[in-house]
């Protein structure tokens, strides 16, 4: 589930290792399936120890931690956590990382992490320690499109005007715009009244324009929220703590509600490229 808002939040939650070094990595014996990982696992954690971390950041839907030996790459995928605390279970937790002041060091933080942790309870993320043109290779702009809080409305609706696919399934689309996943697809659509269905191809410029900044909107709410943990409980920050920005959702997951836009619809669920899709048809044309 973690989409653009909730990789945003784990990122910046990360901030305090930089600057730190990997004294140990290990990957806790478990009894479920294993998540993937570049290089195998032996090669992973050997590499890892000793790394300085030097930045954090956001590419899409992944969490990049940047070190001197390379760039460690989390994808959370659906069910996918990196946290600087105890994640929700110790029988889901892929990798654990001990981070310890550099020597020579003159961090004053009174606070120190100890420990990042990744934690996958279905096992469908990846785990990858990739050089910066390894990085580039895999999500880079010729892989991975731009990123949905710096898209412009003329480069979205450029590569998106002559799809006849569903606008809905089109923003899911990485290649497209980066970070928009199910969620909030559903929220931008419900914002600016149009039918998930309709075909990319026939917004109207003005409905593109209106896209491009409930997009931004809605995105950068959910960020201050720190996301959206939803009733799995899955998602939560990296001190392990809820977000907040599922008591704002107009139309995720609420069917059979009354549609709190124009009121005299109910949200119903549809599924589309095999995700599902909540929208008000009374509002949504």
């Amino acid at each position: 589930m973690p989409e653009l808002p909730e990789v945003e939040t784990m990122c910046r939650g990360l901030h305090p290792i930089i600057g730190m070094q990997i004294a140990s990595a290990l990957c806790p014996k478990i009894s479920v399936k294993p998540c993937g990982m570049y290089p195998e696992k032996g090669k992973l954690l050997k590499k890892l120890v000793g790394c300085e971390v030097l930045g954090i950041e956001r590419r899409g839907k992944r969490v990049v931690i940047q070190l001197d030996g390379g760039n460690l790459v989390f994808q959370p995928k659906m069910t996918g956590l990196v946290s600087l605390t105890d994640p929700p279970d110790p029988g889901h937790v892929r990798l654990i990382l001990k981070v310890q002041k550099k020597a020579g060091s003159n961090r004053k933080n009174i606070a120190q992490p100890e420990q990042v942790f990744f934690w996958d309870r279905r096992g469908l993320g990846t785990i990858a320690l990739w050089t910066n043109e390894e990085l580039e290779n895999h999500l880079g702009p010729d892989v991975l499109g731009i990123d949905a809080l710096t898209i412009s409305v003329s480069e979205l609706q450029s590569r998106s005007i002559k799809s006849k696919r569903p606008i809905k399934v089109l923003l899911l689309d990485q290649k497209v715009v980066a970070g928009v996943g199910n969620l909030y697809a559903s929220e931008i659509l419900h914002r600016i009244g149009v039918d998930p269905t309709r075909g990319a191809d026939s917004l109207s410029d003005k409905e593109w324009i209106a896209l491009h900044a409930a997009m931004l909107d809605i995105l950068q709410t959910a960020i201050r929220y720190e996301g959206s943990t939803l009733g799995d409980g899955t998602y939560r920050n990296a001190l392990n703590e809820n977000g907040s920005y599922q008591n704002h959702h107009q139309a995720y997951d609420r069917e059979g509600e009354r549609c709190s836009k124009c009121k005299r619809g109910s949200i119903v669920r549809i599924v589309q490229a095999q995700r599902a899709t909540f929208y008000c048809p009374a509002c949504q044309r």
